[in-house]
């Protein structure tokens, strides 16, 4: 056998055992690209479907809460006096407010007055030690006798040589010598009488008085210490019937004060509480400062009260009311009722059909002036009208609503803050001031 028949070449073994490599068809994957196609296409048909739906439920949803009644508070167009006036922060001060000094020096005795207590003008209050001054006043009065005794003694030996003078016995000189001893006797004496007032008067500053009719604070110095003269502060004494309030106004303001004053003497002035709602005592302005702040542009004013109640406290921060006039059969309305759109200012009116159905409406008014929680009106709504104060922000023209009524404040004729404590009554054809505007809903 040949060695072409024994032995086979390796690429012919290998020819034998090797399968020849497979070759896919292309319409497999076709197939498979049409498949993956088709599931994204699904899932994005179902995540449509999903949003559609979605958006189909909320719109009905949105179209029942729009058909739905919204809860709003109303409160009825009421017609009545209402007082004008402009506001300011006011300092309650003490009408007479005395600092009680002693005009001795000395040790001070136990004090005659409680702390707090009303005190009469001439109440002696406090004491100092009389003692020295009683001896000062005793000496002075031993030297007025003194000088009085020798006085006597020398208008005797005056009338004796003027008559010897007469009789030719002495001198002229000394005659007159007589007499110019005799007038230095009775300048002593004059200057023992003022000795003794002096000495009477220190004795009597020992007695401290109150030199003013008030209520009496805090004793400053207890009784044992010993008192200087015009230099220790001992107690202070205030004023509280009547008591006084400063304010202050803008100078753009102060003409029309000023005129009315001028024309009418009593501008009532009210006093209420820090949160602009309790008034605690009517007063009356008195006057006004000659002369304006440069550096703030406004002028002190001062009001007088009564303060029977003593409801007035002295550095008292208080909202002061300059009642300029009073506004008869005036519209008012809250403030919280003024919204503010395009058109301008108005209100949400709330009426009933014949079937009982409430619905709200648009009402555009005129505004005369902000007066803290209360707005006047010159047109736009009728007495006894319902306005909506709470709730405003849901509603649409037209929009069905449940009305309750609205609670309302103790402090409506006048309370509120007006901005920088200024003036209240503002021009108004717009919205109030320093109120929450909302826009109006088309």
């Amino acid at each position: 056998m040949s060695n072409e028949d024994t032995h086979e070449s390796p690429e012919y073994k290998l020819g034998n055992h090797a399968e020849p490599p497979a070759h896919k068809s292309p319409w497999v994957r076709i197939i498979v690209y049409l498949v993956v196609v088709c599931a994204l296409g699904y899932v994005g048909w179902r995540i449509y479907q999903n949003q559609q739906a979605a958006a189909a439920a909320s719109t009905r949803q949105a179209a029942a809460l729009l058909n739905r009644p919204a809860p709003v508070q109303v409160v009825p167009v009421t017609q009545r006096a209402m007082p004008i006036y402009l506001t300011a922060l006011g300092t309650v001060t003490p009408y007479m407010s005395v600092t009680v000094k002693a005009r001795v020096s000395g040790q001070l005795l136990p004090v005659k007055f409680t702390e707090g207590q009303e005190v009469k003008q001439g109440q002696t209050i406090m004491v100092i030690d009389p003692k020295p001054y009683q001896a000062a006043l005793d000496q002075a009065k031993g030297t007025l006798a003194h000088d009085v005794a020798l006085l006597k003694n020398a208008q005797a030996e005056y009338a004796r040589y003027k008559a010897l003078y007469a009789a030719g016995v002495v001198s002229k000189e000394t005659m007159e010598a007589d007499e110019a001893t005799q007038g230095q006797y009775q300048g002593a004496i004059e200057s023992d009488k003022a000795a003794i007032e002096t000495a009477q008067l220190q004795l009597n500053w020992c007695y401290i008085q109150s030199p003013i009719e008030g209520r009496i604070g805090l004793r400053l110095v207890d009784p044992g210490n010993i008192i200087t003269a015009n230099t220790t502060n001992l107690v202070i004494i205030n004023q509280f019937r009547p008591i006084s309030v400063y304010f202050t106004l803008p100078e753009d303001q102060l003409p029309q004060v000023l005129a009315k004053l001028r024309a009418d003497r009593h501008l009532p002035v009210d006093a209420y509480d820090q949160a602009d709602v309790q008034k605690l005592a009517t007063g009356a302005l008195l006057t006004a400062d000659n002369q304006i702040d440069t550096t703030t542009g406004t002028d002190k004013l001062k009001a007088v009260f009564n303060n029977e109640n003593e409801a007035l406290f002295p550095n008292q921060f208080v909202n002061i009311h300059l009642v300029m006039e009073d506004r008869t059969n005036a519209l008012v309305v809250p403030s919280a009722a003024i919204q503010s759109g395009l058109q301008g200012s108005f209100v949400w009116e709330t009426s009933s059909d014949a079937k009982g159905t409430t619905t709200a409406k648009i009402q555009p008014v005129k505004v005369a002036l902000a007066q803290g929680q209360v707005t006047i009106l010159d047109s736009g709504v009728s007495p006894g009208e319902n306005v909506v104060v709470d709730g405003a922000d849901r509603l649409r023209q037209g929009s069905l609503v449940i009305v309750s009524q609205a609670r309302q404040s103790g402090g409506g004729q006048g309370a509120g803050h007006s901005a920088g404590g200024q003036g209240a009554a503002s021009n108004a054809s717009g919205q109030p001031a320093g109120k929450h505007q909302h826009k109006e809903q088309q």
